[in-house]
Formats: structure tokens, sequence, C-alpha cells
């Protein structure tokens, strides 16, 4: 894997971005940007935006180092991690239908051989405390590169006892997305990816694909990459960059935890979706009590001694999102972040300002977190 049509709302968003920049909060975030993400380099998209007004609107660098292709917001990413919110939403769908229960043990849906997986709940794998071991490290690297969801599950019937009492510990799990993946096809019927066409994407009004469905299919694609070293001259600093995305990096195909790819404008629309403020929207979203739950702390992820990524201050798992609750200094923020091969992904949203800030780049040497802060601090989000 080496090497129009302009519809109004795109076009509401180019303007509103062209007059966004005019403000001082913009200038000064731009000109930030451009330094992270130089204009020759992979770079990133950034989208800030506040009730229904978009605040800035910026792609930098470009998507594809051998065509040249620059980004924008309509260049699609692999979002990694943040696709699990996607599947979170589903399996809510079928809780709220009543075809499954968020205290239904594992052991009900799939005959693993031992008594364990009777402790194992839904909630325990959408909050990240299942206490389920990754023991997917004696796989052969190439069967890794091409991974399939099955094979990312495939050691779960050989598991006979877990890192902690399920619901008690906080310890981040790509696995136990996917066998909830696989629970979306195995109570809907449905292969998973037609499932989430079907009921997710589709009624949102967004696009979105499985690179795993075939990478042909996603327009205006971002290749992520990586750099081995930087040479110096007297005209500045050049990295050597290499393409590291499907075929290079492992596990990058599966699609419950990590396989999606979507745009940062299509984002936008799920987000709206999920608040219900498309008047012609059709996503089944899951009750309100559901969401509210998903977006409520369910596992302390701060001080966890089973996993460090996004363990800091302040921070819990939901369904499907990382929030860090309101204090006396700060407001609540529900987010989720994604890494895998070379792209890095923020997706954060700010419930009492009705805000969003997405950040979708195609490298990974970047500071998420301090990037995240400067943006509240810009827009007053924090």
């Amino acid at each position: 894997m080496k090497r129009i049509f302009l519809s109004l709302v795109a076009l509401t968003m180019l303007c509103a971005c062209q007059k966004s920049i005019e403000s001082e909060e913009a200038r000064q975030l731009d000109s930030l940007c451009r330094q992270l993400f130089p204009a020759d380099e992979p770079g990133a998209a950034v989208l800030v935006v506040k009730g229904d007004t978009i605040l800035f609107d910026r792609g930098y660098g470009l998507a594809d180092l051998n065509t040249r292709k620059p980004i924008d917001g309509n260049t699609f990413f692999n979002i990694a991690s943040i696709s699990k919110q996607f599947t979170a939403v589903a399996i809510l769908q079928l809780v709220d239908e009543g075809k499954l229960s968020l205290n239904d043990a594992v052991a009900q849906y799939f005959a693993f051989p031992y008594a364990l997986w009777k402790e194992v709940w839904i909630r325990h794998l959408l909050s990240q405390s299942s206490g389920v071991p990754d023991l997917r490290g004696d796989i052969p690297l190439e069967e890794k590169l091409h991974a399939t969801d099955s094979l990312a599950i495939a050691y779960m019937p050989t598991v006979k006892e877990l890192h902690f009492l399920s619901g008690s510990e906080y310890e981040y799990m790509n696995p136990t997305f996917v066998l909830l993946g696989a629970l979306v096809g195995k109570i809907s019927g449905q292969p998973f990816s037609d499932y989430m066409q079907e009921h997710i994407f589709a009624p949102a009004g967004m696009q979105a694909y499985y690179i795993a469905d075939g990478e042909d299919r996603i327009p205006n694609l971002a290749h992520g990459y990586e750099y081995d070293d930087e040479t110096a001259d007297s005209t500045g600093i050049f990295k050597n960059w290499y393409e590291y995305d499907l075929g290079e990096e492992t596990f990058f195909a599966t699609r419950p935890d990590g396989g999606l790819y979507t745009s940062a404008h299509e984002f936008l629309k799920w987000e709206k979706a999920l608040r219900k403020q498309l008047p012609d929207g059709e996503l089944k979203s899951p009750s309100a009590d559901l969401l509210r739950q998903a977006w409520t702390p369910q596992t302390k992820v701060t001080g966890s001694i089973w996993s460090k990524y996004q363990n800091r201050h302040n921070t819990w798992y939901g369904y499907g999102w990382f929030i860090e609750p309101a204090t006396d200094s700060t407001k609540t923020v529900i987010y989720h972040t994604g890494d895998n091969g070379g792209f890095k992904a923020l997706a954060a949203r700010y419930p009492e300002d009705d805000a969003l800030v997405l950040v979708f780049a195609n490298r990974s040497d970047w500071n998420r977190y301090g990037l995240k802060q400067q943006i509240e601090k810009l827009f007053r989000l924090n």
C-alpha cells in the first residue's frame, strides 16, 4: 500500500471558516497550528464549534506526501480509538430495544469455556473495566499487519483468569471493544459494518468507512506518517517521512475498536445527530438516560496501576468516552483520543458551552493534551 460537488453545508462551513480567522482567538490558534503542522509535511484538520457557530475550521499540511494533496475539513483520517463511541452507541441502541442488557454476562452470548465470563458484563466491556487481559502478543507479525476482527478476539476462549474483579479497576483494552462489535453482529443478525452503516452512519447523515471494507471506498483519504530521523542543512531541518498505516502497523483494520475513517466535517454531523440538532435526522439515538450513562463517570482512570493510557488527574471512563468531571475551577469535558500508526486524533465536547473541538492528524509528533488545553484557554471552554 506504499505508495465536485460542493454541498451547501460545506460552503457554509467554508464561509464561516474564512470569517472566523478574523477573530483574535482564531488568529492565535492559526499561528500555533502553522508551527505544529508545517505546510509541506503531514498535518491536521482542526475544527472548533460552539452551538451552531463554527469558530475555527482549517487544514494544515498534506494528506498524501506523494500526491501533495492538502488537508482540509473534508479529508478522511483514521480516527483510531475515537471509533469506540460509535460501537458503544450501537450497543446502547440494542439495549434500548430490549435485545440485551448492560448487566448481561458475556457468557450469555459467547460459549467461552471458562466460568470467569459469567462475571464479565456488557457494561464492564463498555467502561474499560472488564479485567480481561490482552493476550494477542503471540500472533505472528504478518497476521497482525492484516488482522481481522475475528483474529483479534480469537484468544478469548483461552483466557483462564482476569487481571482484576470486573468493574473494580480501569484497564484500557482494544480487543474487548472488538468483542462488542461481534456482539452487535450476533444480536442484530447483520455483519457489523452493515449494521453501522444502516443504523448509525446513514441515519446521522454522515460518511464514515472502515478501512477493512476497502481502502478504495474512502474519499479524500489521508495516509498516516512517521519519520525515522532528521537531516539538517543551512535551510532548516528535514524529516525523513515514511507511510505508517494499513500494512505497516499491526491491528490497523479491526473495525469496532479503531478502524473507522471520517472527516472533521462528517464528524460534526455525528455530534449534531447525537444531540438531536438535525431536524430531519433519523439517527435512532439511545434513550436520554442511556446517553447520560455513557457520558457519566463509570470507571476511575486516575491512578490505575493497569493502564497508562489517558491516566491523568480527574479522568474517568464512561461508555466509549473519557470524562473529566467539572470541578470548582473547570467545566466538564467529554472526549476521546485516537492513536494508530501515524494517525493521532482528539474529539472533545464541552456540554456546558455546547462546544466541540476536533483535531484529526496524520502525524503523531505533537502534544495533543497541550494543544487541547491551549484551545480551551483561547476559546474560554475551560
